[in-house]
């Protein structure tokens, strides 16, 4: 009875299915992301930015993609580790897309998370094969006639939304940081990384329960087939 419950075929009610809904959000986020990179990449110099409000620009910057800045095989770990965490998750996905038991919302923050993964794997492998990277003012040309900056899994991740808040100076009598210039979220994202983001946070906040249903369906269904074999 818990298997019928919990994995169904039959029963699920008219409309677009989990499965293409993921999909449908997987591959949206992507497309955004790479077209809005691509825009800042050929439009702006590096370090520019464009406000659009007191507390919202646009700000072009790179990265490495990698944490504490570090070397090149390290880099090539995180991208092929990000590379199998896609799989991973659009593997997850497919087997758990049957499950009427799951939220529709479940499906769509594990696909951002998804999305977001994948969306800087395309910088870190494209990039510095289809990108040149000229000093500022100048602005970097797709597909330039000399060749990219770099090779192939040494591109640069690029990033442009940034929020300043609003920023001040600590007081002068306060010890160790007195007179220091401090920036309320002074982080520069990308669309991708909002993706992971808001697919975690909605993972936490409203679906955890349904993950917890994803895994147990999850179990049974390769219990089963390993019964199978």
């Amino acid at each position: 009875m818990l298997e019928k419950s919990l994995i169904s075929n039959n029963n699920k009610p008219s409309g677009l299915s989990t499965g293409w809904l993921a999909l449908i959000i997987i591959v949206a986020v992507i497309i955004a992301d790479q077209l809005l990179k691509i825009w800042v990449k050929t439009s702006f110099y590096l370090g520019e930015d464009y406000p659009i409000t007191s507390w919202f620009q646009l700000k072009f910057i790179e990265n490495n993609g990698m944490a504490f800045g570090m070397e090149l095989w390290n880099k090539l770990v995180l991208t092929f580790g990000r590379i199998l965490a896609v799989g991973v998750f659009i593997w997850f996905l497919w087997k758990i897309k049957d499950v009427k038991s799951i939220r529709k919302g479940f499906f769509i923050s594990v696909a951002l998370i998804t999305a977001g993964a994948a969306g800087n794997i395309f910088d870190c492998v494209f990039y510095g094969v289809i990108f040149n990277n000229p000093l500022p003012p100048e602005t970097a040309v797709l597909f330039p006639p000399d060749g990219g900056y770099s090779t192939w899994f040494e591109g640069r991740v690029v990033d442009m939304i940034y929020f300043p808040l609003f920023d001040f100076y600590w007081p002068e009598w306060m010890p160790m940081i007195g007179g220091k210039y401090y920036e309320f979220f002074a982080y520069i994202f990308n669309l991708a990384d909002s993706a992971i983001c808001i697919g975690v946070a909605l993972l936490i906040f409203f679906y955890s329960k349904d993950a917890s249903l994803a895994f147990k369906a999850l179990g049974k269904e390769e219990l089963k087939s390993s019964e199978l074999k």
